[in-house]
């Protein structure tokens, strides 16, 4: 078999899983579209349709942030560019069940005729995940805040928010320890790709090493000095850490114009509460989207925060159903593109060039 029809056959292959995943998720979600379905009569079309240009300003907030992200490591990306990619990635992330790793794989095939290397698309990975998290640490405190004014700042709320804050700092802090020294993370990264070999090896009896060790090591030690280089000019994330704290912020008013849709003004601290945990919460979920968990929780950190139930679920199921069907074909759209088409690496590269 000639390499060209591999590579069909493994596109092939891609697309009939991509479009099983699909069918799941909608699968999945059929309830609540239903539910979203009987709502719309309740609901002010037009505040659900701020929702576009919310998400709108997501992306491009998403965008920027790894343009600068790469502009750190002296690649340059146009923001045109960078805006397709946040779509395929959250197309990407939200149908595969991986809790957030899918995308860190994509990312690395995604930018390989870009002269992107593994350890580079990784750490911009990581270091997007670090200041996503501290911006939601800024956006709890002003939610905190919020909740206190608004006189329900209760027990249960001040835990959620101290327990979410605390992972997100020994999260973060594990991370910048691993990376930070090279003998930290060559056991670390070794001893993983050594498990995964020999899980696969379970599966694969006839491939004893499906990731070279010593070419992963490489790998490692390259994502070690690339950190080294961004912790030695820490100034230079005060941007991308604006265009963090942005995304979230617009994903939060995303959630809030559907409370307004229904009618009715709630607290925000527990919107952002609420979306924080639910967030944090759907990394580690093995369902596409975090189906499930994700609603669960936003609802219940929600009837915690003094909104009632029977307004919350309502609100969440809305929010969720037409978020993902305003991300989830653009980028479905652009995934398929950057897999089918031949010519598509040539166009993304006449679009590094540095912006005027």
């Amino acid at each position: 078999m000639s390499e060209k029809q591999r590579q069909r056959r493994l596109k092939a292959a891609l697309t009939v899983i991509t479009v099983g995943a699909l069918m799941f998720l909608a699968y999945a979600v059929r309830h609540q579209l239903a539910d979203t379905l009987n709502n719309l009569g309740e609901v002010n079309t037009w505040a659900v349709l701020l929702i576009l240009p919310l998400e709108l300003l997501n992306h491009l907030s998403q965008a920027k942030l790894y343009q600068g992200l790469f502009r750190v490591l002296g690649e340059r990306f146009r923001i045109r560019s960078m805006f397709r990619l946040s779509l395929e990635l959250n197309f990407v992330n939200s149908v595969f069940p991986s809790g957030g790793v899918s995308g860190f794989s994509y990312l690395s095939i995604r930018l390989k005729n870009e002269r992107i290397s593994t350890a580079q698309a990784t750490l911009v990975q990581l270091m997007r995940f670090v200041l996503i998290f501290i911006s939601f640490q800024i956006l709890l405190f002003i939610g905190l805040v919020a909740l206190a004014i608004g006189g329900q700042a209760n027990d249960l709320i001040l835990l959620v928010a101290g327990s979410l804050a605390t992972l997100l700092f020994i999260g973060t802090f594990a991370m910048a320890f691993i990376v930070g020294s090279k003998k930290r993370i060559d056991i670390f990264f070794t001893t993983i790709t050594k498990l995964l070999n020999r899980i696969i090896h379970i599966f694969r009896p006839n491939h004893p090493e499906t990731f070279n060790i010593e070419i992963a090591r490489g790998t490692f030690h390259e994502l070690h000095e690339n950190y080294m280089h961004i912790r030695r000019n820490l100034y230079v994330l005060k941007l991308p850490l604006v265009y963090a704290l942005f995304a979230n912020l617009t994903e939060i008013c995303a959630i809030y114009v559907v409370y307004l849709a229904f009618g009715h003004l709630v607290n925000p601290g527990a919107v952002i509460l609420a979306y924080a945990v639910a967030n944090f919460a759907g990394l580690i979920s093995i369902l596409p989207g975090g189906i499930g968990i994700y609603e669960g929780l936003m609802t219940g950190v929600l009837v915690a925060g003094g909104v009632p139930a029977a307004l919350s679920l309502p609100v969440t199921i809305m929010y969720r159903v037409v978020n993902m069907s305003v991300q989830l074909p653009p980028g479905y759209f652009y995934y398929q593109k950057n897999l089918h088409t031949d010519s598509y690496a040539e166009e993304i590269k006449e679009s590094i060039k540095t912006e005027e």
